[in-house]
């Protein structure tokens, strides 16, 4: 079994007024959805991941779920790695495999790798310092970017995520590196689990419209 160091930075939420693509509307829906996020509601889901390293370009498909302590990631494509499980716990800068370590290496110095990428995108879901919003009302699409708060564009990590305006699912979100886009996830089949908190009971909601 070993180790990869997964480094997500905590950041603070700013909702700036800028630009014509905003709105008050889309910066409010991003503000209800980061509150769904935070909440320890067990989810899952299924992704295809492509990396790019420049030279190298590599595609995987997995599983991966949060059962409100754990994250568990295992990959269904390509067969050479089908089975390889990861697993972060809460609180923790860790993942830890069971079996086969990827070969891909990581994308930058803070070990993001493509099986890493999805705790990652999560992380920046719930905690990423969001710099504009944009909520295209035909395609029923908001998408929200998130950056380093001191940092210049196209410099740097930058993230962009993408939710289903009415279900809230997160549908897709991509990383960049100083401007080149290292990571894209395609989400389907969001799963998660919503309380009563009236009566107590739980249900499992659909979100990914499939």
């Amino acid at each position: 079994m070993r180790r990869l160091l997964l480094c997500v930075p905590m950041m603070i939420l700013l909702l700036s007024g800028c630009g014509p693509a905003q709105s008050s509307e889309g910066e409010e829906l991003a503000l209800v959805i980061r509150g769904e996020y935070l909440e320890k509601a067990p989810w899952s889901t299924s992704a295809v991941i492509t990396a790019d390293y420049g030279q190298r370009v590599y595609q995987y498909e997995l599983e991966a779920a949060w059962d409100g302590a754990e994250t568990t990631l295992t990959l269904t494509a390509p067969e050479t790695v089908a089975g390889v499980t990861a697993r972060l716990q809460d609180g923790e800068s860790l993942l830890e495999y069971d079996g086969v370590m990827l070969e891909t290496g990581p994308l930058n110095g803070d070990g993001l790798t493509p099986v890493s990428a999805i705790p990652v995108l999560l992380e920046t879901v719930r905690s990423g310092y969001i710099t504009a919003v944009f909520l295209d009302q035909e395609e029923g699409m908001l998408r929200v970017d998130c950056s380093d708060p001191e940092g210049e564009p196209g410099e740097g990590t930058e993230t962009s995520l993408w939710f289903d305006a009415d279900s809230h699912a997160l549908v897709q979100g991509e990383i960049s590196l100083d401007g080149f886009r290292v990571i894209q996830c395609e989400f389907t089949d969001f799963t998660k689990e919503s309380r009563d908190t009236h009566g107590g009971e739980e249900s499992v909601e659909n979100l990914g419209g499939d």
